[in-house]
């Protein structure tokens, strides 16, 4: 027997056991119920829904119910298809351009002070222009369609990761630089090594927003100025007081806004998992 075997006590080894044991299993019973606490609080505000509308006898044409709803993606499902690929391209495109132009000049404003003090304002101030005044001119330069909602989702999307990107390569500790140029390394190399790794949680923090921004820029465009989408879709429905067919496009938008969340969350853990391991459990 080896000789720490023979120290512990059998009935405390047998006590560590069975605690870990117990640990582990509780770990197991959280997972679990973590997986599908978001199911059941979506089903139970669903059940509720459905009373609460059958229950005070609300009218079709204010608030459907959730299983009118249900009927009618199943009757429209071609169109819905076909409009919420178009809104998923649109939305994609603009929000890839957001990533790329958001990264690239997050990363210079983090870097440099004089840009930072600089463009700072400017794109505060871009950002309070509201997005629907713009639509219209987007329509007049690039007509109907895809474009003017790619650019729109571009235009919500990229500001929250230029503002997260630029924040966390700007609060890189000053004495950490200090170290780092007296051992010779050059600003390039301390942005390269240090801060972009340091920002790297908040530019997925910031994507997890962006998302729900781009979809919004996407159908606030297709309702003004496009002939296809989910908002194209929704203006269509409304015109014809088709309420439960404007609830199926909202929940197809609802849908395809959690993917591309879960994606980025995916992401987020295989990239960056160091950036949350101390995280302790709730």
């Amino acid at each position: 027997m080896p000789r720490d075997e023979a120290v512990v006590p059998a009935p405390v080894r047998r006590n560590g056991s069975s605690r870990a044991a117990a640990l582990a299993a509780a770990a197991r019973r959280r997972r679990r119920l973590e997986a599908v606490l978001p199911w059941l609080l979506t089903l139970a505000a669903l059940a509720l829904w459905e009373v609460a509308v059958r229950g005070f006898a609300i009218p079709e044409f204010i608030l459907p119910k959730p299983s009118a709803i249900a009927a009618s993606m199943v009757k429209w499902w071609d169109p819905l298809l076909q409009n919420s690929w178009q809104t998923l391209m649109t939305t994609v495109v603009g929000f890839a351009a957001a990533i790329a132009f958001g990264l690239a000049l997050g990363t210079a404003i983090g870097s440099s002070s004089l840009l930072y003090r600089g463009l700072y304002p400017v794109l505060i101030a871009f950002n309070s222009v509201p997005k629907v005044a713009v639509v219209p001119i987007l329509v007049i330069w690039f007509g109907i369609g895809s474009v003017p909602a790619a650019i729109t989702a571009f235009l919500l999307s990229f500001f929250p990761i230029v503002v997260n990107v630029a924040t966390g390569i700007a609060t890189v500790e000053p004495e950490l630089s200090d170290v780092l140029r007296a051992l010779g390394a050059r600003p390039l190399d301390i942005v390269r090594k240090v801060g972009l790794p340091r920002a790297m949680p908040f530019f997925f923090a910031s994507l997890k927003v962006s998302i729900t921004s781009a979809f919004v820029g996407s159908i606030i465009a297709e309702t003004v100025g496009s002939n296809a989408g989910i908002g194209h879709l929704m203006i269509v429905a409304s015109s014809r007081f088709d309420v439960p067919l404007v609830f199926a496009g909202l929940v197809v938008t609802a849908v395809m806004g959690v993917a591309m969340y879960g994606g980025a969350q995916m992401v987020e853990n295989r990239t960056i998992g160091w950036a949350t391991r101390g995280m302790p459990a709730a």
